[in-house]
Parts: structure tokens; C-alpha cells; sequence
């Protein structure tokens, strides 16, 4: 993890970005395949005999067990990842189990068969966390922590173009067989997986983490308030996005526009990830995120008074962009935070962190609080207040950090 950019051979960093690239496909199918459950879900529900009122109580039970086994799957890869090659043994066999389960899904729902399907559903959810955390440990535990921002831009970007096509993907899927999208997903994702020993390998053959010391605390200050600062963001994306946006846009457009009009925010996110990665490397990660933190504010607040269509296009595409600086410079410092051998496990928390916000942003809808006058100020305006205290912590806590760093110096 010490190792500088002027130390690292050509090929050190051409297998880096290959392992980049690769990650963040793995994201963009995985991300794919999740949309297309959130596509046919209610359907499958409804042939078991769920009615549609319970589906978004199934959507919560897989946020409460993503919070949960997003960081168990990311200290238990932290353990295991010492040998290379095991790491990608343990992400492959939990993933078949996962992609079976998923691949399943259509065909128990279309036999009427409603508790199998609420356990098949459990261990998607359950396994699926090996794809999340644990395959980023590669990235924290063999590749010099200068590379880390690009990479953690890579990784996102897979992120940001599936959030790009999801209202595209739901209109083409509409009709169709749902058997057909979820095995052919489930084979892609798996096909997918089963390079990642091959990527482990890859990127170890060139350079050999230095057995990292053991930490005097295993979970500092500094790790706790930027998780608590993760969820606060997490949730102020989830409730201007999932929440707001959509009805902002129809303040000036119709509703079938939305499809065209949505994505202009996953734009916004893809296009900051890289100018954003450069400033992470030179300035420090929390830095970047605080300062995007302030300026995501600032845009939902334009996005909330906007008085037109364009200004509100604009103030998305610039709430997208901050959103992207957040979650890839999250990334790049929950590596840089759990370099001592706790990649994995910080890593998991960021995850779990953005589980739970979107719990609890389902659990807002569950209870109806968007259709309630005396809660709708609130959730207008809880996204600014989430970003502007996340923000403002961020840049505290930096600051701080710094002028640590400089004391220690002059000592």
C-alpha cells in the first residue's frame, strides 16, 4: 500500500486498469440484474398471491439483509484474502449459489409456490454481497494507493451507467418473459464472476502486499464518523432521487417523459467520476467528498425552486455529478482507511451504509409519508439538510486530519 506511481512497472498499471475495468462490469451486470428483479418483482408476487401492498415490505427485508451481510461478507473476505486466488474461490462459489437462486426466481413464482419464493429471494440476497465488498479488496490490497481514485472511478462508473439505462431497461423488459431475463442474467453475472480468480492472480503477479500491521484500535474515530457521514449522504441521495425527482420533473413535464428525463442525473454522475478521481489523488478523498457534499445541496435546492424545465435539468445533472464525487471518493477512502487489512470491512460498511438508506426510504413510502402535507417539507428538504451536515463533518474532520499531519512533521 506504500508503493508511489513512479514505483510501479507499466505493466503493474496496465493490470490495474484491467482490474478496473473488469470490476466495474462486474458492477454494470450485477446493478443490471438487480434492476430486473425491481422490474418483475411485482409480478412475481402477484402470481405466489403477494399482494401489491407486501412487495415493498419483500424490497425492505432484502435492504435489512444487505445492511447486515455487506460488511459480514467484507470482514469475512478481509480473513480469507491472505492467499491469492482463495478470494476469488469463496466471490465464484457464493455467487453460483446466489445465480441459481436468482435464475429460480420466475419459474417457483409461476408454480404458485410463495414460500420458496421468499426463501429463494433471502439467499439471492444473502450471497449477492460477495459481489459487492469483497472483490474491491483486490483493488485496496494489491494496487498503489495513488491508483486507488481511478480505480474506484472505474469501479463506479459500471454503477452509474446502470443507473443511466434502468428506465430504459424497464420498458424494454415490459413484456417479455421474465424466465428469459433472469436466467440470462444470472449466466452472464456467474461467467462474469468466475474471471475474478483469474483477475486476483493477475494483479498479484506483479505486486506483493507487504504484510499490513496489526492496528492498535480496529475501528478508530475516523472510520466511525465516515460511516455516520456515509449514511447521511446515502440517505439524502435516496430521498432526492427515489423520492423527489420525479416529481419535480412533472412540475414541467409529462409522464412520459420521465424515462428521458430520469437519467439525466446517472449522466451527471458519470461524467464527474474521473475529473473527480484527479482531485481525490492530489487532495484526499474526504476533502472531495465534503465539498461535493455542499455543492449536491446546492443543487437540490435549485432543483426544489427551480422555474423551469431547463434550469431543473441542469441542477440535476449537477446533483448527479456531486453524488458520483461522493460515492467513488467513499470508496477510495474506505480502502485508504482499512489499509492495515480492514479493506474488506470498511468497505462493507460503506455498502451497508447505502443499504440502509434506501430501507429507510422505503420505509417512508411503506408508510405513505410523501402522500402526507405535514411530511412533505420534510422529505423536500431533508436531502439538503443530509449533504449539507455530511459535508460540512467531512471538511471538519479533513481539516482536522491535515493539521494532525503537519503537527506530526514539525514534531
Amino acid at each position: 500500500m506504500t508503493t508511489t506511481t513512479a514505483e510501479l512497472p507499466a505493466d503493474a498499471t496496465s493490470r490495474a486498469n484491467r482490474a478496473g475495468l473488469y470490476f466495474a462490469f462486474l458492477q454494470l451486470v450485477f446493478t443490471l440484474g438487480w434492476t430486473t428483479y425491481l422490474i418483475y418483482l411485482p409480478k412475481l408476487a402477484a402470481q405466489v398471491g403477494i399482494v401489491p401492498g407486501v412487495v415493498i415490505l419483500v424490497l425492505m427485508l432484502d435492504q435489512a439483509i444487505f445492511t447486515i451481510t455487506d460488511t459480514a461478507m467484507g470482514i469475512a473476505a478481509d480473513r480469507i484474502a491472505s492467499l491469492v486466488g482463495r478470494l476469488g474461490v469463496f466471490v465464484g462459489a457464493l455467487t453460483a449459489l446466489s445465480c441459481a437462486a436468482f435464475a429460480a426466481l420466475p419459474f417457483v413464482a409461476g408454480a404458485g409456490a410463495k414460500i420458496p419464493l421468499i426463501a429463494l429471494i433471502a439467499i439471492w440476497a444473502i450471497t449477492s454481497s460477495a459481489l459487492r465488498a469483497p472483490p474491491l479488496i483486490l483493488l485496496g490490497k494489491y494496487c498503489a494507493t495513488p491508483r486507488l481514485p481511478f480505480l474506484a472511478a472505474l469501479v463506479m462508473l459500471g454503477y452509474g451507467l446502470a443507473g443511466a439505462v434502468s428506465p430504459y431497461l424497464g420498458v424494454v423488459l415490459r413484456d417479455v418473459d421474465p424466465r428469459l431475463p433472469f436466467v440470462i442474467s444470472s449466466v452472464v453475472l456467474l461467467l462474469t464472476t468466475l474471471g475474478l480468480s483469474r483477475v486476483e492472480r493477475d494483479v498479484a503477479r506483479t505486486t506483493s502486499p507487504k504484510k499490513p500491521p496489526k492496528p492498535a484500535r480496529p475501528f478508530g474515530t475516523v472510520p466511525v464518523l465516515f460511516v455516520v457521514a456515509m449514511i447521511l449522504l446515502s440517505l439524502g441521495y435516496q430521498l432526492h432521487f427515489s423520492i423527489n425527482s420525479a416529481p419535480f420533473y412533472l412540475r414541467f413535464a409529462r409522464p412520459t417523459d420521465l424515462q428521458w428525463l430520469m437519467p439525466v442525473f446517472w449522466i451527471g454522475f458519470n461524467v464527474a467520476l474521473f475529473p473527480a478521481s484527479v482531485v481525490v489523488k492530489h487532495r484526499g478523498a474526504l476533502i472531495v467528498m465534503g465539498a461535493a457534499g455542499l455543492l449536491g445541496a446546492v443543487a437540490v435546492l435549485v432543483a426544489e425552486t427551480a422555474g423551469s424545465l431547463n434550469t431543473l435539468v441542469v441542477a440535476q445533472f449537477v446533483a448527479g455529478a456531486a453524488w458520483g464525487c461522493m460515492l467513488m471518493s467513499a470508496v477510495s477512502a474506505a480502502l485508504a482507511i482499512g489499509h492495515t487489512g480492514a479493506e474488506g470491512k470498511v468497505t462493507g460498511l460503506v455498502f451497508s451504509a447505502l443499504a440502509l438508506a434506501t430501507f429507510a426510504r422505503m420505509a417512508a413510502v411503506a408508510g405513505g409519508l410523501q402522500k402526507l402535507p405535514e411530511y412533505a417539507p420534510l422529505l423536500q428538504w431533508a436531502p439538503i439538510a443530509c449533504w449539507s451536515v455530511a459535508g460540512c463533518g467531512l471538511l471538519v474532520i479533513a481539516a482536522a486530519r491535515v493539521q494532525q499531519r503537519m503537527q506530526v512533521r514539525r514534531a
